[in-house]
């Protein structure tokens, strides 16, 4: 059960590549739908299943030194590739908002926030604004993972409405993914404190400072 965690990782990495190409193959709109929510559902309980069954201190894989960040390749790679699949196959002027909002706005929020382009948030820039004023580093960071959870709403319901199923299906599906977006937004509230490995780190020293 120690590698279950490893597994759905790499599994989400899979569905992310098979993913990326059908958006330029081609495929109903019904497969991309399905291949997202699975890889979604890894997502959801990876991180539970390596809490749940850690390795011991004197076992753990050398290769889970970049866990943290094969995790963050497979999200991005996953994203990239249903906002690609909505572009090609079913709304080209939905995703190119997407693509754009994705690679200029989110890439000039990592600069600023981060002080580096696609890099992970641990050890920031010295220059970054996250060491420089935290309190509205935090609440960027908050607001970016908002518009980009509601950008990757509006993606999927393009997609889901594109497909053949009938429309009680899509209403019903559509209103269940409403409703996780609502808990999704509650939830993250409740992370204000935790944006990233970096952001509590810097929090402690600056709390250590005064």
């Amino acid at each position: 059960m120690r590698y279950l965690a490893d597994i759905l990782t790499g599994s989400r990495f899979v569905l992310a590549l098979v993913l990326l190409v059908l958006a330029f193959v081609g495929s109903p709109a019904e497969n991309a739908f399905i291949i997202f929510l699975v890889a979604e559902l890894t997502d959801t309980f990876d991180g539970t299943c390596a809490r749940k069954w850690p390795f011991p201190k004197n076992k753990v894989p050398k290769y889970r030194k970049y866990a943290a960040q094969f995790d963050m390749v497979s999200d991005a790679l996953l994203a990239a590739a249903q906002v690609l699949f909505c572009t090609l196959q079913v709304n080209w002027i939905a995703g190119l908002v997407v693509i754009i909002y994705y690679t200029v706005v989110c890439g000039t929020l990592e600069l600023v926030l981060y002080g580096k382009l696609f890099g992970h948030p641990d050890n920031c820039t010295k220059n970054s604004l996250t060491r420089r004023n935290f309190p509205l580093a935090k609440k960027i960071v908050l607001a970016r993972r908002y518009l980009y959870t509601i950008c990757l709403g509006v993606v999927n319901a393009f997609i889901l409405f594109a497909t053949s199923w009938p429309d009680p299906v899509k209403y019903g599906l559509f209103v269940f993914g409403c409703s996780i977006f609502v808990f999704i937004w509650f939830f993250l509230r409740q992370r204000r404190k935790n944006v990233s490995r970096d952001a509590v780190e810097i929090e402690k020293k600056l709390a250590k400072k005064k």
